[in-house]
C-alpha cells in the first residue's frame, strides 16, 4: 500500500515536471512559492490587522497560528518523520528552486498558509477571507509546481494548519474571555 502510494506521488511529481510546466506558469508559481518563504506574506499580513482596533484579534490570532505551525509542522513532526524531499528520491526530478536542505513532511510553506489563512477566512469579510484562502491554495500547489513536496506532504499540510488555524483561534479566544469585557 504505502509503495503503491510511493509510486503514484512520483508519478504525479513527473507528470507536473514534463506535462504541466511550461515558460507562462513557471515564473507564476516560482513567485507564488516565495510568497509562502518563512511565512512572510502571512506575518505581513497579521501584523497589518494589528494595526486596527477591530481587527486586531484576528491578528493576534493569525501570528499565534503561524507560531503553532512553526513549532508542530517544522520543529517536530519533519524531524519526527524524516522524509526525504522528492528530488532527493526521484532521480529524474529537477526542482524550479534551490532545494531546501529540512525534511519533506508535512510542507511547512501549506501548513503556515492554511494556519493563518483558516483564521483570515472565518474571521474577516469575505473579500478578505476568500483571496487569502485562494492564496494559501496557490502555495500549497505551488509546492508540488516546483518539486520539493510530495503531494502527502501538502494535503498534511493543509489539514494541518486548518486544524491548527482553528486551535490558535480557540486559543485567543479563551484568554480574551478569561480577560474579561475588555478582552
Amino acid at each position: 500500500m504505502i509503495e503503491t502510494l510511493g509510486t503514484l506521488e512520483d508519478g504525479i511529481l513527473l507528470f507536473i515536471q514534463d506535462s504541466v510546466r511550461n515558460s507562462v506558469l513557471t515564473p507564476f508559481f516560482v513567485f507564488v512559492t516565495r510568497l509562502g518563504d518563512r511565512g512572510f506574506i502571512w506575518i505581513v499580513f497579521s501584523l497589518l490587522l494589528l494595526l486596527s482596533p477591530k481587527t486586531r484579534k484576528t491578528g493576534c490570532m493569525g501570528l499565534l497560528a503561524l507560531l503553532l505551525s512553526l513549532l508542530v509542522n517544522n520543529l517536530f513532526l519533519k524531524n519526527f518523520v524524516g522524509r526525504s524531499r522528492p528530488f532527493d528520491a526521484i532521480q529524474a526530478l529537477m526542482p524550479l528552486i534551490p532545494g531546501p536542505h529540512d525534511f519533506s513532511f508535512p510542507s511547512g510553506h501549506t501548513a503556515s498558509s492554511f494556519a493563518a489563512a483558516g483564521v483570515f477566512f472565518r474571521r474577516l469579510p469575505e473579500r478578505l477571507g476568500v483571496p487569502a484562502i485562494i492564496l494559501a491554495a496557490l502555495i500549497a500547489v505551488s509546492r508540488l509546481y516546483v518539486g520539493v513536496h510530495y503531494p502527502t506532504d501538502v494535503l498534511f499540510g493543509m489539514l494541518s494548519g486548518l486544524v491548527l488555524s482553528f486551535a490558535a483561534q480557540e486559543m485567543v479566544d479563551a484568554l480574551s474571555r478569561a480577560r474579561g469585557p475588555r478582552g
